[in-house]
């Protein structure tokens, strides 16, 4: 048991430790010494404050800077990876384990695998397709593991912290963190005035009314009639431009 020395005793730190001690042990000094520190722990935590809530995101004026950085990314799977969080609110674990086989090309959706309801279709956009096409085709992964050396690929890409981090270096985006991509968007949409439940249908957040649970069910075009338009304005925001008529090329194997 861990303990401090003192009184010629040893005094249990945490609370548990202390009632698990025989009561022949329960003396004065013990009890005494057991309060002091625990008193010192409150102030501490007291003096602290309670952790804060991150509210980092991307603001919208940002987003020129932000786009610029990350589509000039040495690694494409990276970049596009980067963008796809932005633009489909989704998580990042959600994302990255994506499979070529949750893209539906014909009815234009996306199967998330979602660590709340299982798994949910969200709007296959113009962009985000023009983006995962333009990936090669090394495994069942959409964003794969491009590690060679005689290693076979097979696997997904881990996640890109130290690339996303001088990414948003050069931009000059301090404190933004990969799940304040996910925080972006649901900021960003504040914009366009999206009714909160198509937001959180995207983002698979769960309803917070009874309405939205039993009563309101969005199909996946009605989603694609929002899901577009959020994905327009950041685009336009951005600066970035592309043509969403043309057609995504057929996937590349790569050996």
């Amino acid at each position: 048991m861990r303990g401090t020395r003192g009184l010629g005793v040893t005094v249990a730190a945490p609370i548990y430790s202390l009632v698990a001690l025989p009561l022949r042990e329960l003396t004065s000094p013990v009890i005494e010494a057991w309060a002091a520190k625990e008193a010192k722990t409150k102030k501490t935590r007291e003096a602290l404050g309670k952790p804060q809530v991150k509210q980092d995101a991307l603001l919208r004026e940002q987003l020129p800077v932000w786009f610029d950085a990350v589509r000039k990314m040495s690694n494409p799977t990276v970049s596009a990876y980067l963008q796809c969080l932005l633009l489909t609110g989704a998580r990042l674990g959600e994302i990255r384990v994506m499979q070529w086989s949750d893209i539906n090309t014909k009815w234009h959706g996306l199967t998330i695998r979602d660590k709340v309801e299982g798994e949910r279709v969200i709007p296959l956009t113009p962009y985000v397709s023009q983006q995962l096409h333009a990936l090669p085709r090394r495994n069942q992964y959409v964003f794969a593991s491009n590690q060679r050396g005689g290693v076979k690929l097979s696997g997904m890409m881990a996640r890109p912290n130290t690339a996303f981090t001088q990414a948003c270096k050069v931009a000059g985006i301090d404190g933004l963190t990969l799940h304040g991509l996910r925080r972006s968007f649901k900021s960003l949409t504040e914009w366009l005035e999206i009714p909160a439940g198509v937001v959180a249908q995207l983002m698979g957040h769960k309803p917070s009314a009874t309405a939205q649970k039993h009563y309101t069910v969005r199909p996946l075009d009605l989603l694609r009639v929002h899901h577009e338009k959020i994905e327009a304005w950041i685009l336009e925001q951005a600066g970035v431009s592309f043509a969403a008529a043309v057609e995504p090329g057929k996937l590349r194997a790569v050996n």
